[in-house]
């Protein structure tokens, strides 16, 4: 038997059940929000992680799926989304379609790590940018619109914990007193650390070693070195969330993993994942679009774990069925006349199955019970000479006999008034 690659897991229908509510959920608040969605490859040329990501990050050195074409270019499958849509929007010059930009994407990521719960070598985000605002009202209303997208999913006990990197005014002096401080603490740090303290100490931050994060404890907060611009920047993206009711605790050690953020940063965890809890996380890039080689633009954006929101669903889908009406013909005539009733069904906007195959009654209900259908339509030789079918609400466990000529009409109706399946015959 061949097995799936380590880290690349099926998504069963079962299960994508659930994801499809996600997505499903994304897709009706982005769009009330004014977001249109861009769909990016999947495969990337090395050059945009190294440029947008960063050389000395996790992800860049250890992490992607890094290969060679043919011809020799270093091709990468891409480990995140924000990069691809960067490049996309300066390639395709949708800087002159609109001065403001407001995109999303939904598609797998790909990093070559240890497999756990909640996070795969395939992994999949829900993502969104917007390109050419700076402004931090802006910052707020996103992360707003994310608290919505976790209320209409049913997402209890999430938290925000934001945070401000500063920009390249005020970093700089950030970044000395960084490496100041790590150095009296060199022993204790891993190998790694020792060499990203020259070349990005903000990486020691972002550290998951425990004598790294040991080290860290006391090290200085970026709050403290803000340029008055950055502070004020930050103060009302605060004001923001305040004023629209989005709760929100300050983390001043927080850091993001990737080089291109800039002021705002945030995280959205909940408790309920244990160890590894967060299922969003993003903030504001200022600079990326520019070093990339398009105009100097400012940029804002977020990404969703899915399988991570996918295990904080409470509601259990698994028993949730996709077909309406399940149609069980007893004999060849009966099967010639389901096949018909099927189509017709299916013509009204149900979702309808025929049972197939010559099998009792009650091997064919199992199914039906199975398959969690709300209506069942039974016919034999006998409802065949009379015209007639037997309709049966599985729900209410409630059945009746109905002329088969008006039978898909008649469930279409009822169907859409949401009513169970009225007593006495129809004709």
């Amino acid at each position: 038997m061949i097995r799936s690659v380590k880290g690349f897991n099926d998504i069963l229908p079962c299960e994508s059940r659930r994801w499809r509510r996600v997505e499903d959920a994304a897709r009706d608040i982005f769009d009330r929000f004014g977001f249109s969605e861009i769909r990016t490859p999947v495969v990337e040329k090395m050059e945009l992680f190294k440029r947008s990501v960063g050389a000395v990050t996790d992800i860049v050195e250890k992490e992607m799926y890094a290969f060679p074409d043919r011809k020799g270019e270093s091709l990468c499958l891409r480990p995140e989304g924000t990069a691809s849509v960067v490049r996309a929007y300066i390639q395709n010059n949708l800087y002159h379609e609109d001065p403001v930009a407001k995109l999303y994407y939904m598609g797998p990521m790909f990093r070559y790590e240890r497999p756990q719960k909640g996070r795969t070598r395939q992994f999949y985000q829900i993502g969104a940018e917007v390109l050419g605002v700076d402004d931090p009202l802006l910052d707020a209303e996103i992360l707003y619109m994310l608290s919505l997208l976790f209320g209409r999913m049913g997402i209890g006990g999430i938290e925000l914990s934001i945070n401000s990197l500063g920009c390249v005014l005020c970093r700089p002096s950030y970044r000395e007193s960084l490496i100041s401080y790590f150095k009296k603490h060199h022993s204790r740090l891993c190998v790694d650390c020792k060499r990203r303290l020259e070349l990005n100490p903000l990486r020691v931050l972002d550290c998951k070693n425990k004598d790294c994060i040991e080290a860290s404890a006391c090290a200085p907060y970026m709050k403290n070195n803000l340029c008055e611009n950055c502070s004020e920047h930050f103060s009302e993206v605060k004001a923001g969330l305040e004023l629209l009711n989005v709760s929100y605790t300050i983390n001043p050690k927080m850091v993001r993993g990737l080089d291109y953020y800039t002021k705002t940063a945030f995280e959205i965890t909940c408790s309920r994942l244990g160890s590894q809890n967060a299922v969003a996380a993003g903030g504001r890039y200022d600079r990326l679009v520019k070093e990339l080689g398009g105009p100097d633009t400012p940029g804002f954006g977020f990404a969703v774990g899915l399988e991570r929101t996918v295990l904080l669903l409470e509601e259990d889908l698994s028993a949730a069925s996709k077909i309406d009406v399940y149609v069980i013909p007893l004999g060849s005539e009966a099967s010639r006349w389901s096949l018909k009733m099927v189509k017709e069904l299916r013509e009204k906007n149900l979702s309808a199955e025929l049972s197939y195959g010559r099998r009792s009654l009650k091997s064919h209900m199992r199914r039906a019970d199975k398959l969690n259908v709300r209506y069942v339509i039974i016919i034999g030789e006998d409802e065949l000479r009379k015209g007639t079918c037997v309709l049966k609400d599985m729900k209410n466990s409630v059945q009746q006999e109905i002329n088969s000529g008006s039978a898909a009409s008649f469930i279409s109706e009822t169907v859409d008034k949401g009513n169970g399946i009225l007593k006495g015959e129809v004709s």
